[in-house]
């Protein structure tokens, strides 16, 4: 069967249809194809498979025809670029914002713009509590319904299914990693660590999913040019369609599921202009932890009037998405910088004595001078001081050389830092129903550990000439959103089981970070990538139980 014979797909049951192709559904998707099951991936953007108009190399914005912020009039060039285009209403200020996000959309989802980091969560993160105690305001879990130990052996088949390369970190190094060899570090990059090491700390090269060919730009933020970024459309996606069957509709935004008891019946998909309604088995949603909530709130009915899978009231809450901050750092040879590549990472401050914080890792190039400028200007303007835009606009060519020089000779370092989950924070939908309603805000207590945590990274950046870039408490960083899905123990306290499968519906699972009910203090790629192996691993079993024992009969 064909997957372009779009009569044949409508008119087949599936053993599984996964909606989204990111990490997390390609990953399952390859796993249960690979195991003999007929799989259905439905992409709400393009495909970028062999696709030679894809926009690859460099950031969308480059391609527009006039510099400026992204908005709906570059939707085709967004798409081309694998880049979210649809607008995202943010309610968290008295002022509304609307802005488009710098999500993934297409093929590989986020996983074809990211910068290719592939880090294992402490075993820490699964008993959150133990370093929140004074977080008693939100909804942090004391435990995940799984632990470190029962995740290991997926971490390490998704480390050499992704081809990992790198070090591990000397914080939470153990028998099980068995990283591929990565090229040695460039210059500057030599030069902070051994600063680092001075100053006591325990700098690493970061574990990357890259092949590092020759030419490699370390492509965070846009397509990969030269098939080296190991994004879940090379690792999996592109496997599962071309080596085990499995089928792919691009163009095909699920818009409603539909109900039959306490099993999903259908998908109602727009795809290319028409709505067609597709049929599985088991219904994974793997669309993201914005768009997987969305889709349940918009399939309301007289069963489910708060919107499906939602009887705890819980789909959409306890969002977080990370605080991130940037370094621009100086190092003492500034003639051997490469461009800023992603190459160390240290956690020294990931749990110390002073609480539980975040990773630091190089962070990689950012966009060109001319695009943060634009992108500063749209900020600006829907902020609640749109009254200095002519005085910005008179000073942007200013600024713009201003960026370029600061840039040139600067090591970029990015912190992440774990944000906690709190019921306000969360996804709805907008009055239509028809986009993305952000609402996020950032408590005292929140504000105050970014701010411990900025303290204690000026003291290592402190010996050389560096510029912060305060990002955390900017909602457009959302590449990292998840927990608006929780996975659980019990129905009133959680939307998933311990297997992520809908403690409501027996046929519906989730896979993206939505099932997150913390968000750890590092890049969710590589949990993803080990949850779905993991996940599969269940439904399949689920799906072939083994034989039961012949017992024999005594008179």
């Amino acid at each position: 069967m064909a997957y372009q014979d779009i009569d044949k797909i409508i008119n087949f049951t599936w053993d599984v249809v996964i909606i989204g192709t990111g990490v997390a559904g390609s990953t399952l998707g390859y796993a249960l194809a690979r195991g003999g099951k007929s799989v259905l991936f439905c992409e709400k953007g393009l495909s970028q498979i062999d696709d030679i108009k894809a926009l690859r190399g460099n950031f969308a914005e480059t391609f527009f025809p006039s510099p400026c912020a992204p908005s709906t009039k570059h939707q085709a060039i967004l798409r081309q670029a694998g880049r979210s285009a649809e607008l995202l209403d943010d309610h968290s200020a008295t002022k509304v914002k609307r802005s488009i996000p710098f999500i993934g959309s297409g093929t590989g989802g986020s996983s074809s713009l990211y910068g290719y980091a592939m880090e294992r969560f402490f075993p820490a993160d699964f008993t959150p509590r133990e370093r929140h105690t004074a977080a008693s305001e939100s909804n942090l879990p004391e435990r995940w319904p799984i632990d470190y130990d029962e995740l290991t052996p997926y971490y390490k088949q998704a480390e050499q299914l992704y081809r990992v390369r790198g070090e591990a970190d000397p914080y939470k190094a153990d028998q099980s990693y068995q990283f591929k060899l990565a090229p040695p570090l460039c210059q500057p990059n030599e030069e902070l660590k051994s600063l680092f090491v001075q100053q006591g700390l325990h700098p690493y090269r970061l574990p990357q999913a890259c092949e590092y060919v020759p030419g490699c730009q370390g492509c965070q933020g846009f397509l990969c040019p030269r098939d080296c970024k190991n994004d879940s459309t090379r690792i999996c996606l592109k496997p599962a369609l071309e080596k085990h069957q499995a089928h792919l509709l691009e163009e095909c935004e699920a818009v409603r599921l539909e109900t039959s008891n306490d099993r999903i019946s259908s998908a109602i998909c727009n795809y290319k202009g028409q709505q067609i309604r597709l049929t599985g088995e088991t219904i994974v949603l793997a669309a993201g932890a914005l768009a997987t909530p969305k889709l349940l709130l918009q399939s309301t009915s007289k069963r489910w009037p708060r919107g499906l899978a939602n009887g705890s009231g819980l789909v959409g809450r306890n969002l977080m998405r990370h605080y991130t901050d940037i370094y621009a750092v100086r190092p003492v040879n500034r003639k051997d910088n490469p461009g800023n590549l992603k190459e160390l990472a240290l956690n020294d401050f990931y749990c110390n004595d002073r609480g539980k914080f975040g990773t630091v890792q190089s962070f990689g190039a950012l966009p060109s001078a001319t695009i943060i400028a634009e992108e500063m200007e749209a900020e600006l303007r829907q902020s609640n001081h749109a009254w200095l835009l002519p005085f910005f606009k008179l000073g942007k060519p200013i600024l713009r050389a201003a960026l370029t020089h600061l840039f040139k000779d600067r090591v970029l370092f990015a912190s992440i830092m774990e944000d906690l989950p709190y019921s306000g924070n969360r996804v709805t939908l907008t009055d239509d129903g028809q986009r993305i309603r952000l609402e996020y805000n950032i408590c005292s207590h929140e504000r105050e550990r970014i701010k411990q945590f900025r303290q204690q990274l000026k003291t290592i950046f402190n010996s050389r000439p560096y510029m912060l870039i305060k990002q955390a408490e900017n909602n457009q960083r959302i590449a990292h959103a998840c927990g608006t899905c929780r996975f659980g123990l019990t129905p009133q306290d959680s939307v998933l089981n311990r297997n992520n499968r809908s403690h409501e519906l027996d046929n519906l699972y989730i896979v993206d970070a939505s099932f997150f009910p913390s968000s750890g203090g590092t890049n969710p790629a590589l949990t993803l990538a080990a949850n779905a192996l993991r996940v599969a691993d269940h439904m399949l079993e689920a799906s072939n139980p083994p034989p039961q024992p012949i017992v024999e009969r005594t008179n």
